[in-house]
């Protein structure tokens, strides 16, 4: 069974009389442990099938099931627990707490899952450990470089081991250096955890370094190539 699968999904965006269409019936299926690009040009779709795929928005039509659960039958406050335990995220912005450390920012999904303290405390420094952060754990945001940031980012995703991990523009805020090295960094982490990764890019690295390469244009799927090596 796949991990995901989306069938026939459309959404339409309403601003008065004026009708925008994000999305117009995609159909994916999507394996546990794959390692893929969704690309395409402004306004192709691809942030909107990331954030419904994420539970962060609601289709028009059509469904997405995780791991066999139908998320349109889903209420508001089960999507919400489905994303606190299932989906870890990754913004092109960080979106660190800029007053926490390091540790602290990592630590955060696990409070809210209610960990014991002295589990949280191995989990997340041996992920900080395996970022490559190990002299980075007691500092705060600004205290650290942009990759560092992302790599505090992609630590905070990970932590709970979610079984899918969505990356909205991961690379548009480093250089390419940096970039290629958190690449790099899920890819490892990608392969030790099976957690599944699907990058949302305009990034043409980041489209290579994919195993997967699926294209959007105008809501739909032009291209599928590729998949789980």
């Amino acid at each position: 069974m796949a991990l995901l699968t989306i069938k026939d999904l459309v959404k339409d965006y309403k601003t008065g009389k004026v009708i925008t269409k994000a999305l117009r019936g995609i159909d994916l299926e999507i394996a546990q442990g794959e390692f893929l690009s969704i690309a395409g040009p402004s306004g192709s779709g691809k942030t909107t099938l990331l954030n419904i795929i994420g539970c962060l928005d609601t289709p028009t039509s059509g469904t997405v099931s995780l791991n066999g659960t139908n998320l349109n039958h889903m209420k508001k406050k089960a999507r919400a627990e489905l994303r606190k335990n299932s989906i870890g995220f990754v913004f092109q912005s960080f979106n660190l707490i800029p007053v926490l450390t390091a540790f602290e920012n990592v630590e955060i999904p696990l409070i809210l899952l209610n960990w014991d303290k002295r589990k949280r405390k191995e989990t997340v420094e041996q992920l900080l450990v395996d970022v490559g952060l190990k002299e980075y754990i007691h500092r705060r945001p600004t205290e650290m470089s942009g990759g560092q940031q992302q790599r505090v980012a992609v630590a905070r995703a990970l932590v709970k081991e979610p079984k899918l991990v969505l990356a909205d523009e991961p690379t548009a805020n480093l250089d390419s250096t940096t970039g290629k090295t958190t690449l790099e960094l899920m890819r490892e982490l990608n392969e030790k955890h099976d957690s599944t990764f699907i990058f949302s890019t305009h990034d043409k690295m980041v489209m290579d370094f994919a195993d997967r390469l699926i294209l959007l244009k105008d809501g739909k799927v032009s291209s599928d190539t590729g998949g789980k090596k």
